[in-house]
This record gives C-alpha cells, structure tokens and sequence, in this order.
C-alpha cells in the first residue's frame, strides 16, 4: 500500500529522516560481523613476517620475491619443506599432506603460502592450497563433470555456445587450488600445449566466422611465457570475426608477480583484452593484488572476477559481500559466482543451492549493484552456465506484475 503523505516539505523530511535510521539498523549486522572478517590489507603485519620466514629459508631477497620465474621455480610441493615454513603445521598433518598428494597433485607459489594462518585450521587460503583427508574419501564426484572431453571439436577448444569458445593452453599454475575442476589434467609435470595444437586451433576459430569471442585458459593462460603469449594474441587479434579476447587466470590471486611492465605491454597491443580472474576470499585482496590490477587496467584490459561458493572458505554471505567490496575497491567488478562442481575429490567443498541463494538475497539491495555478481550452475556435461537467483516476480498477466522487493516487501507493478 502506498504511504500517504501530506504536501509539506517538512513531512517529507520527516518520513526520510524514519526511513534513513530503518535503512541504517539493516546494515548494522554486516558492519559488526565484517569486523571479524579478515582481509589482505588487514592482515599485513602477518604477511610480512610469513614472507620473512620464507626468504629466509631459500636464502633469497626481496627482489627475488617480486621475480615470478623466482615464484614458480620455489613453489613449494614437499610436505618437509612445508613443515619447515608453516610451523604451525602437526607431523600428522603433513603425512596427511604427503599422503593426499600420491593421489592429487599439489603446490603453492612462495606467495600464496605467505597468506596461510597455519595456526588455523580453517583458514581460507590454508583449505584452498593444502590437501586434506577429504579428498580420498570422495566417492560422489566425477574427473570430468563438465563434458569437456566430449564438446571439444578441436584441438585444444572447448565449445558449449553458439558465438564464444575456449582455447586450453596449459595445465600449469601457480598453485593448485584443491577444488579446481580440471585436475585431471594436472598429472605429474607442467606442460604447454605444443605450437602445432595452438594452429590447429587458430585454424578452427578462423574457420568458423561465428566465432566472436575467444577464452584463453588453463590451467592458467597467463603462465605461458611472453613470446608465446604475444605470438597468440597477435593471431587472434588479426583474425576480422574475434572481437573479444578474454584470458582466465588466478595469478593477481595466486602470483602477482606475473604482472609484469613486459607483459603488460604486451596485453596494451591487443585491445580489447578482458582478464577474468579467481578471487574466492578477503585475504587474497592483497596490496600487491591492488598492484597487479593497477598495472592491468593501466594496459586498458577490463577486469572481472569469477568465485567460486566454496563450503567453510566464502559460502556465508557476509564473507562474500565483503569480498566483492574488496574487489570494487581495487577495480575488479564481480562477475560470476559459480557454484562448485563436483568433481571428483572435492565433495567437501560443494556448498547447497540454498546457501547461494543466501548469499544472492543478502546481496541485493544491501550492496551496490556492482558488487552483485550472477549466480551460476554450470550445466552437467556441457550444457552450459545456468543463472540461478531468488524469486522476484511472484506472478505475472497482462496487465499486472506483482513482485518482492529486496526487503521481501510484495507490490503491484502495471503493466499497460
């Protein structure tokens, strides 16, 4: 019912005065839980000291720290060499550790391990870098739930979509986030595709003049070394039909050294350039993440982030909410909340459909329409991302709506 209102200016700022303080007391919860919600530029002090412990063990200097070739030669893979950075760390969690990793590959840029609170066994980044019992006694998932095996009509593509496909690259990371959805592809060593796969592929997408916007990936598109990186934008770039060329990577997460004053040249070339990446907690919003998304946007390339709801990491809407507000805070619009797949090993971290729901409503209307990103299920086997959201429109004719607000309040909306 629509409020009555006398035509006097000081009514009106009356009934604005009331609305204000109501609006006030609803975000009042978010701004006392937010304080106990950590986040890189919080969490410095712990950073620095975490990064002192770990130049000193491999004898290194700050400088090497910013070298990315440093990151990933350093990467640390060993349970022994762990124990030795995160004293934290029990003797039965590392045989934990070693045993996981028979089965399930694992490794962390010297970066990434410096964000891990070792004396707390839920921390975010711990749970998503370091193998847990969990793993091995998954038996719900698949290697492969997303088809990718049987919607790959060349080499190296994945296509699921009328305009737009995928070019895999690499199975190489920085660090192997234990919830990835491709880890079957990470086997034992790191590997490129061959030149030979990458033309095959570049052949397909100038064959097929539909083809208007081409996804770089991995692995992580942005662990390919520069020459290579150049030689595949340029032909993507020359070929008249792409006229988007996105690339997904985790390294302004996991390895912001990557971004170098080089590379950045490089990405300048070849507008437009969208860099889609994996921001999946506060703590990952780092100052050297602000850095990195500087030196991009700098370059002219667009950002965007794709988290994924992970159970115990980002799946309380509170967590999300900040996270997204962290992320506008260094220009990187949220784009995607994918709901996690199950894939095989990672059963622990799949979140129910409810608390994305959750999350959704506690971010409409309570948060800036650029910290909302779309909700998304990836369809079984290739069929594609699903957006899920709450209900809104409650009925509809011709000539009426009725929908809910944000605050659950119903109205009804005309429609001529």
């Amino acid at each position: 019912m629509a409020v009555q209102l006398s035509n006097r200016p000081d009514t009106f700022r009356q009934f604005a005065l009331r609305r204000a303080s109501e609006l006030k007391q609803k975000i009042v919860p978010y701004l006392q839980k937010c304080k106990t919600i950590p986040t890189g530029f919080t969490s410095i002090e712990a950073y620095q000291l975490r990064r002192a412990t770990i130049l000193s063990y491999f004898s290194a200097t700050l400088e090497d720290w910013e070298n990315w070739h440093w990151q990933m030669h350093n990467r640390i893979t060993d349970a022994h060499v762990l124990s030795n950075l995160l004293p934290g760390l029990t003797s039965e969690q590392c045989q934990e550790i070693e045993r996981v990793g028979k089965t399930f590959r694992w490794a962390l840029s010297p970066y990434y391990l410096s964000l891990i609170n070792d004396t707390d066994p839920f921390d975010p980044i711990r749970l998503q870098g370091l193998p847990t019992q969990a793993e091995l006694v998954d038996d719900f998932g698949e290697e492969d739930p997303m088809g990718e095996a049987i919607t790959s009509p060349a080499p190296c593509i994945t296509r699921r979509y009328p305009d737009r496909l995928i070019i895999n690259v690499t199975n190489m990371c920085a660090m192997y986030c234990r919830h990835c959805q491709r880890r079957r592809n990470i086997g034992e060593t790191d590997t490129h595709q061959e030149r030979t796969q990458l033309k095959a592929a570049l052949d397909y997408i100038r064959a097929n003049p539909e083809i208007r916007d081409v996804l770089v990936t991995g692995g992580d598109a942005l662990l390919l070394g520069d020459l290579t990186l150049d030689w595949l934008l340029g032909e993507l770039h020359a070929i008249p039909h792409v006229e988007i060329k996105r690339l997904g990577t985790r390294t302004p997460v996991t390895l912001p050294m990557r971004i170098t004053d080089q590379l950045c040249s490089i990405l300048a070339k070849y507008p437009p350039i969208y860099i889609n990446t994996q921001f999946n907690h506060p703590k990952e919003v780092t100052e050297d993440a602000k850095k990195a998304a500087d030196k991009l946007v700098a370059a002219g390339v667009i950002l965007g982030n794709q988290a994924v709801l992970l159970k115990g990491i980002n799946h309380q809407p509170e967590v999300m909410k900040k996270l997204n507000q962290e992320l506008l805070k260094i220009r990187i619009r949220p784009y995607y909340i994918f709901h996690a797949k199950n894939v095989k090993g990672t059963r622990h971290f799949v979140p129910r459909i409810q608390d994305g729901l959750a999350v959704m409503e506690h971010l409409r209307g309570y948060t800036s329409g650029l910290a909302i990103p779309t909700y998304i299920i990836n369809a079984p086997k290739g069929g594609g991302k699903t957006p899920i959201s709450p209900q809104y429109l409650m009925s509809l004719d011709e000539n009426k709506a009725i929908l809910r607000t944000w605050e659950g309040k119903l109205i009804q909306y005309e429609t001529p």
